[in-house]
């Protein structure tokens, strides 16, 4: 049985940002799929303990801070609730999946850092988390893909819902849950075209002649987990390069799934003991 007939926790979050060092959680959805059994939604939403949500974050996901406040709970409740969930995935080896999930997987973990005194690492044994990304997963296998207009990114979760097959409700998106099915469903849509023969493949992958689906042909959870980390690299890598012909010193993590925090950063989010005392 391939890893994506079994069961996934797919995952994502809405935020205050894209700062993953200093914003916060607004809403954060787990969801279990998959496996032949029915699905179970987790879904949290954060009071962000009385901080603003800036106008350009409730653009995109609607929540507002009055929402939020009204409607939320403590922040060190949520994080505690999300993180243990993943936590139960972890120890049941059940792959946690998402749209670039490096930045929900990494904004966790400084909420973590925040509000529980230890990072995702001090909560379970990260060499045991498999991880699904989406994005990475898009890229590599379709390096080539156009934009789909000139207002619409390649790598975007409504691009990839496209390609891959799936309506798209812009009603429900942004919203934490829907992101989440939805890059449950685009995963699961990749490697079942990658398991596929090359006969029966979709049009859109036949006719791409740089499409590389069967890099990922074969693979079990463990070796799409290891692959993945040498291509996000190779991706981050290969973006740096185009983004330095007009900044020369710009610099794009390579890291996934998970963004350590440099010593700098350890310095000012604290310790483990230092945060906890």
């Amino acid at each position: 049985m391939s890893w994506h007939t079994g069961r996934l926790l797919a995952l994502d979050t809405e935020t205050t940002g894209i700062d993953v060092n200093h914003d916060q959680i607004v809403t954060a959805s787990a969801i279990y799929v998959g496996g032949g059994e029915g699905a179970i939604p987790l879904n949290w939403m954060s009071n962000l303990d009385g901080a603003e949500i800036p106008e350009a974050a409730t653009a995109v996901h609607g929540i507002t801070t009055e929402h939020a406040r009204a409607n939320g709970g403590p922040a060190q409740d949520v994080t505690k609730d999300i993180v243990t969930a993943l936590s139960e995935a972890v120890a049941a080896s059940v792959p946690i999946v998402g749209h670039n999930v490096v930045f929900d997987l990494t904004l966790l973990d400084r909420e973590a850092r925040r509000h529980l005194g230890c990072g995702l690492d001090g909560a379970f044994d990260l060499a045991r988390m498999r991880v699904v990304d989406t994005r990475v997963l898009d890229q590599h296998v379709l390096p080539r893909r156009r934009r789909v207009s000139q207002t619409q990114g390649p790598r975007q979760l409504i691009t990839l819902a496209q390609v891959y097959g799936f309506e798209w409700d812009e009603k429900a998106a942004h919203g934490s849950e829907y992101d989440a099915l939805m890059s449950a469903r685009i995963a699961y849509r990749i490697n079942q075209i990658a398991q596929t023969p090359h006969a029966d493949r979709p049009e859109f992958v036949t006719r791409d002649q740089y499409q590389r689906f069967d890099d990922l042909a074969g693979l079990d959870l463990e070796q799409v987990h290891a692959v993945q980390v040498g291509w996000a690299a190779e991706q981050a890598r290969s973006l740096q390069e185009y983004l330095r012909r007009m900044k020369p010193d710009v610099r794009v993590e390579q890291a996934w799934p998970l963004i350590p925090l440099t010593d700098a950063e350890l310095e000012q989010h604290g310790t483990p003991e230092e945060t906890a005392s």
